[in-house]
């Protein structure tokens, strides 16, 4: 299965979003399809053994519109290339609607002083004449309107409808009984009304609405700085060494494994390891950081970050789509095009709305033609266009997926990279969150602190552990040996390796001329291999209460020593543990230390909720029972051990220091790992979704209030009437008050 965004062109409205929806879903091979009416773009899930994007093009070309592939690129020439050309695109559609926004305006100022002369009676008379003022329409109608005729097309084609529909039936009704009266004013005087022309109301309309959707282009323009900031991030060349001499190529020559100089003030080209050299970092364009980061031999370092100081030579890890950097733009662009759940409701609305408001302003007219009052033609035309002009649901359109697009793109350019819509809107309901002990509170990088030997050398204690704990993946494994390597000690051959998920590891080893079986792990190894530690655990129990893991070794089941590491807490843990208690969640550690570790370790936190002594395999397993109490809950991780439980909890929460397989897991990822950045992302979630409730509620509320209005239901008792021109005018307020309200979440 793939997934891939596409960028859609010709949309107007939530209806025509609905209408490719249905298209491509429709298609075999297609698993899910989401557009984004604010985005302009289709998020699909597809199997690309059955369907290809040409297959969705042809599909979306016949419902109407155009679909373009959108392939976010590392290669800065590829992907400013996709930039120009969307900006291009852009202008030239803004460019466009300028010029027939302009040649509407022109027009309607005669054809509005025209159709009025007892208000304007200094009018020349020849701009009274109904033909005159046919003349001037026409080509606002339909060289100005063009684009809303698309509506019609989709409604005899596809027997479908959007907002084009409704523009183009209210205003070429107008239109063609305006043109019917001055063709045939003596047919109308016959049937004993008076001839009138409503070309103001035609032309006035569509040079409205498309001022308003020129607006609305400016500012969506605005929307989509965060993935336009994060494509020119990339540098553009990269100085390769090869037998000791460089050579300057493009960034898209750039293959795993070339070695690549960085000299100071250059951009590191694509994700690498540092081979020499040692320099500062600013990572702060990717990460958010704002401080440099040091990095030396065996340091990892990330496409588009700045080198600030010194000479850095790497070898290339990742380049082109796998860079960190082209990921944190999929991630985005994904979480742009995706749908929050709030959007459902949008969208369910959306569906049924246009074609309930045909029906609306058919019965508007059949009411007020049968009913209304002399001339009732009039009243009845009158009135079926300013219900379906007041109608058009743009507003609802825009409505959630603005504020999603701003509010996923701020979210990355402070460092938080949002998966999806869904994690977004979530992020505010949860009520427990569960924090992974080590690397998440932790620095995640343990000191060895204490080293006690029992009847041997600690220099041998240390030896023979670091001896065993070298093929040891385990987190508490490398201070051990990076100590042994610091005192230069001589590191022993190991047979029979074994590790044991959780408790630690044995293996054979050559003692004082002797093989012997060495087990190094915590006491729930030592009870399982029948080693006692009673004798010990007064030290034991000593190390653990200064918040210290303890790590036991034991040779032919006695125990030889104790070696105790030590993780630091990160500086910001207890501040963010406090601001998560204070706004009412309930905060809990998880660790595979035993109790008394994790109670010392909590206590400096201020956390009073443990989960201690928990296997790697039990994580998702105590996400599920806090689950069961009814809670939303959040898991903060960065190992490949919490991947489960960050995929069970409804929001995973993955430290961006962590790895591959706990960032894919998770729905949100903090890219610095700094825990201030969970309360941060919980207000911007509250934000945005105040920002959508906001939007959702002006744009139903215009919608269901004014429709009644435009019916002409205030008629009978306070003689109100809509005239059509105000409820166009209504409606591009109503779609740009949502616009302006959604760009409110990229202040602070």
């Amino acid at each position: 299965m793939t997934k891939e965004v596409f960028k859609i062109q010709g949309m107007t409205c939530a209806s025509c979003a609905r209408t490719i929806e249905k298209a491509v879903s429709s298609l075999a091979g297609v698993i899910s399809a989401q557009v984004n009416f604010g985005a302009e773009t289709l998020l699909v899930e597809f199997d690309e053994v059955k369907i290809s994007p040409k297959d969705m093009a042809k599909a979306t070309k016949d419902a109407g519109y155009q679909l373009l592939t959108l392939e976010l690129l590392s290669e800065t020439s590829e992907a400013e290339d996709v930039l120009s050309q969307e900006k291009k695109e852009r202008e030239k559609e803004l460019s466009g609607l300028k010029k027939k926004v302009i040649a509407g305006a022109v027009l309607s100022i005669p054809i509005f002083l025209g159709s009025f002369p007892e208000w304007f009676p200094f009018v020349p008379k020849i701009l009274t004449s109904f033909f005159f003022l046919f003349v001037l329409t026409t080509p606002v109608q339909f060289w100005v309107g063009s684009r809303f005729y698309r509506g019609l097309l989709l409604l005899v084609k596809y027997r479908t409808a959007d907002m084009n529909t409704l523009i183009a039936m209210g205003t070429l009704s107008a239109y063609l009984y305006s043109s019917a009266v001055t063709f045939f004013p003596d047919f109308f005087r016959f049937l004993g009304e008076e001839p009138k022309i409503y070309f103001d109301t035609s032309a006035i309309i569509i040079t409205l609405i498309l001022f308003g959707r020129y607006l609305e282009l400016l500012a969506k323009g605005r929307v989509s700085e965060a993935i336009k900031k994060l494509m020119k991030l990339g540098a553009k060349t990269a100085r390769i060494v090869d037998d000791g001499k460089e050579k300057e190529v493009p960034v898209e020559e750039v293959q795993v494994g070339d070695i690549i100089l960085v000299k100071p003030g250059e951009k590191i080209p694509v994700d690498g390891e540092v081979l020499e050299g040692r320099s500062s970092v600013d990572e702060s364009l990717v990460t958010g950081e704002s401080m440099p980061v040091t990095k030396e031999s065996g340091s990892k370092v990330i496409g588009s970050t700045i080198n600030l100081s010194g000479r850095l030579q790497f070898k290339a890890t990742k380049v082109g789509k796998e860079t960190l950097l082209s990921q944190i733009i999929k991630m985005v662009e994904q979480a742009q095009a995706s749908k929050a759940p709030i959007q459902r409701l949008a969208d369910s609305v959306s569906s049924y709305f246009v074609p309930i408001v045909i029906i609306i302003a058919f019965l508007t007219f059949a009411v007020w033609f049968f009913f209304g009052p002399v001339p009732s033609f009039i009243f009845a035309l009158v009135n079926f266009v300013a219900v379906l002009i007041i109608a058009c649901p743009c507003a609802l359109g825009l409505a959630t997926p603005l504020a999603i697009m701003i509010g996923t793109g701020n979210a990355a350019q402070r460092g938080i990279l949002v998966k999806d819509a869904e994690a977004l809107e979530i992020a505010h309901k949860i009520k427990a969150i569960i924090l992974d002990k080590t690397g998440t509170l932790t620095r995640g990088k343990p000191e060895l602190t204490n080293v006690k030997s029992y009847a041997m050398e600690e220099n041998e204690v240390l030896k023979i552990a670091a001896s065993l704990e070298t093929y040891s993946e385990h987190h508490l494994a490398k201070p051990i040996v990076e100590e042994a390597k610091v005192k230069k000690l001589e590191f022993l051959a190991v047979k029979d390796f074994e590790a044991v998920a959780g408790k630690g590891v044995k293996g054979k080893l050559v003692v004082a001329g002797e093989e012997v079986l060495g087990v190094i792990g915590n006491r729930a190894l030592m009870k399982e291999a029948n080693i006692s530690s009673a004798n010990f655990e007064e030290d034991i129990i000593k190390l653990e209460s200064e918040g210290k893991t303890v790590v036991v070794l034991a040779l032919d089941n006695k125990i030889k020593g104790l070696l105790a590491v030590a993780d630091t807490l990160k500086e910001e843990s207890k501040q963010a543990v406090e601001w998560l208690k204070k706004e009412g969640l309930e905060v809990w550690m998880i660790t595979g230390d035993n109790e008394r570790v994790a109670r010392a370790i909590a206590k400096q936190v201020g956390i009073e909720n443990i989960m201690a002594q928990v296997l790697p395999q039990e994580k998702a397993a105590k996400v599920k029972e806090l689950q069961k109490t009814g809670k939303l809950v959040a898991m903060a991780g960065d190992g490949i051990n919490d991947a489960p439980a960050l995929a069970q909890a409804e929001l995973g929460i993955a430290m961006g220091e962590g790895t591959d397989v706990a960032i894919e897991s998770a729905e949100i990822t903090l890219m610095r790992g700094d825990l201030m950045l969970i309360p941060e992302m919980i207000s911007l979630s509250r934000r945005t979704l105040t920002i959508i409730k906001q939007n959702l509620f002006w744009a139903f509320f215009y919608n269901s209030a004014f429709i009644p209005v435009a019916a002409g239901v205030l008629y009978p008792f306070f003689g109100i009437l809509l005239n059509p021109i105000f409820a166009a005018a209504a409606m591009v307020f109503s779609s740009l008050s949502v616009v302006l309200n959604s760009l409110r979440l990229k202040r602070g």
